[in-house]
């Protein structure tokens, strides 16, 4: 792995996540991409893929992810990413509610033949839900 697989990442955040582009979801992962961090019910490879972004972005159309860190090992790159948008549209069963989401997540990515093959990731949903009010914030300490 290299600065060239590094690259691959940052355009499927900026290009595919940020942009929406799904033209280059086949250019950067592997037809058989496994996601390990698909929701339920979301289909193998890169409908998969396609799916989750589509999703996303329909519930967040001006959705941004910005590359905070990003490292390499072996065949793997790992990236700390902050996202941040609006809720304009349904997203996991919640109808828009208009408020602002700004969440990390941490991925890593194995990469073979310049393509995407394999992705891990821990997503704060938690915070998500509660932004977009479908889980109550905690209450402040009497």
């Amino acid at each position: 792995m290299g600065e060239q697989d590094l690259d691959l990442m940052r355009r499927f955040y900026d290009e595919v996540l940020s942009n929406g582009d799904l033209d280059r979801i086949p250019e950067l992962c592997s037809a058989d991409v496994v996601d390990h961090e698909a929701p339920p019910g979301m289909p193998d490879g890169i409908e998969g893929v396609t799916a989750f972004v589509t999703m996303i972005r329909g519930g967040f159309p001006d959705l941004r992810a910005t590359v905070e860190d990003i490292l390499e090992d072996g065949d793997k790159g790992v990236a700390r990413v902050r996202f941040t948008g609006t809720h304009e549209g349904e997203f996991m069963g919640v109808p828009a509610t208009g408020k602002r989401i700004d969440i990390e997540t941490i991925d890593i990515v194995r990469f073979a033949d310049g393509k995407c093959v394999e992705h891990w990731g821990v997503t704060d949903n938690l915070t998500l839900m509660q932004q977009i009010g479908a889980v109550p914030e905690p209450s402040p300490a009497g």
